[in-house]
């Protein structure tokens, strides 16, 4: 499967009474009924580890473009009506401020410590808490709550999967809790945040700016008004998009399909 086509139903299913082995590319599975498919015997693979380095620098680019409006200064710069650059058109600092990382898992943790480079301070919230080692390598605070990391933070990046209990884990009530000066970084899945909510606080200034790689649909309708609004950096769901990764996704998958039509154990078969 790539980019969660095809879809797989009862009906393929059905169609298909030889299938063995579904191999899913990256690392969400929330377009797969895990159940359905192991009521028919088929295995399910997805490649969850090699997409993670390029899915974290694309998470501390988006922050990084964001917090310096690069995609406005680059406007400005090549527009045929700037004549001069004003000297008060400023974005806001990264190093020293407070990152709250949602997730913490592999690709949230590859965040960590590249934020670490940059001198932030960081918070993070997760299912369950990481080893003190782990936390210390990277400088990393706990939070138990989400409540308590939205609060503190210039900039919240979401790395979660999406389940039923993160489908619009970040609404009307959580965007309030955030600083109006913070930074809302989505590079898991458009559905974490409940979009409407997210345009609302972003035309009413309840928090400064989003950078997303990940909406619902994708792409956006072109009125969208996500696409109008200039505190707002949209990118095509490219977190793991680098031609060494997609290659080695694919060896990865077609491993696990070898694998699975000689009988032999799933690699990274999700159970």
């Amino acid at each position: 499967m790539w980019y969660h086509k095809p879809a797989i139903n009862e009906e393929l299913l059905q169609s298909l009474p030889n299938l063995k082995v579904v191999a899913s590319s990256g690392v969400g599975i929330d377009h797969l009924d895990l159940k359905l498919l192991s009521s028919y015997g088929v295995k399910v693979s997805n490649t969850p580890f090699i997409v993670s380095t390029d899915t974290a620098d694309m998470g501390m680019a988006l922050l990084l473009a964001s917090s310096r409006r690069l995609v406005e200064g680059y406007e400005m710069a090549v527009s045929p009506d700037t004549e001069y650059f004003p000297a008060d058109w400023l974005g806001v600092e990264v190093s020293g401020a407070t990152l709250g990382i949602v997730g913490m898992g592999t690709i949230g943790y590859k965040v960590a410590e590249r934020a670490k480079a940059f001198e932030m301070k960081i918070l993070y919230h997760n299912r369950n808490q990481r080893k003190k080692e782990e936390e210390s390598a990277v400088g990393a605070v706990y939070c138990k709550k989400i409540d308590d990391l939205l609060q503190q933070s210039d900039f919240v990046l979401l790395a979660v999967n999406l389940t039923p209990q993160t489908h619009k884990l970040i609404g009307k009530r959580e965007l309030e809790l955030m600083k109006p000066t913070a930074t809302l970084i989505n590079i898991s899945r458009g559905l974490i945040v409940d979009q409407d909510a997210l345009v609302e606080a972003l035309q009413n200034k309840v928090i400064k700016a989003a950078a997303l790689d990940v909406t619902y649909p994708e792409p956006l309708p072109r009125d969208h008004p996500l696409l109008k609004l200039k505190n707002v950096i949209i990118t095509p769901h490219i977190g793991s998009a680098t031609k060494k990764t997609r290659w080695v996704m694919m060896e990865e998958m077609a491993e696990s399909i070898e694998a699975g039509l000689a009988g032999l154990p799933v690699p990274r078969e999700v159970l």
